[in-house]
């Protein structure tokens, strides 16, 4: 693995630690009518999150802690806010995923950097679908 990939897959990570956070946030002040999709994304951000510290320490690479606390961007206090963060956290990790798969070096880690690229759009696509904004998708996820 290069110092490239490594950084990469970090910042993904840290990504995903932040995303799982962000959902506790979120579940507190989400519509009702949205704890399901907020328990399901939550679970794959723990996956993900999973995954990627299994595929660090595969690869001899430093697993980094998790923050002890993250910080909203803004104020969450009810549903909109909460979704509204939710889009600020999939593009986080729309970034940080997309990073990995352009500085990727081995086919393996490009799928991984695609496949984690891929759910965070469809989870973002969502989240917008939900505001209504149109269109709920973007070309280039987390350019």
């Amino acid at each position: 693995m290069t110092t490239a990939d490594q950084q990469a897959l970090t910042t993904a990570l840290s990504a995903e630690y932040a995303a799982v956070y962000a959902y506790g946030v979120i579940a507190a002040y989400a519509n009702p009518e949205r704890l399901q999709v907020v328990s399901e994304f939550t679970a794959a951000h723990r996956a993900r999150r999973d995954a990627t510290v299994e595929l660090l320490k595969s690869l001899g690479a430093p697993v980094p802690a998790p923050a002890a606390a993250y910080t909203a961007p803004f104020p969450v206090d009810d549903p909109i806010p909460a979704a509204n963060f939710a889009v600020a956290v999939e593009s986080d990790a729309a970034a940080a995923w997309r990073s990995v798969v352009e500085r990727a070096a081995t086919e393996d880690l490009r799928r991984t950097g695609i496949e984690a690229l891929t759910e965070t759009a469809v989870r973002l696509a969502t989240w917008q679908a939900i505001l209504g904004t149109d269109p709920a998708t973007v070309a280039f996820p987390g350019q």
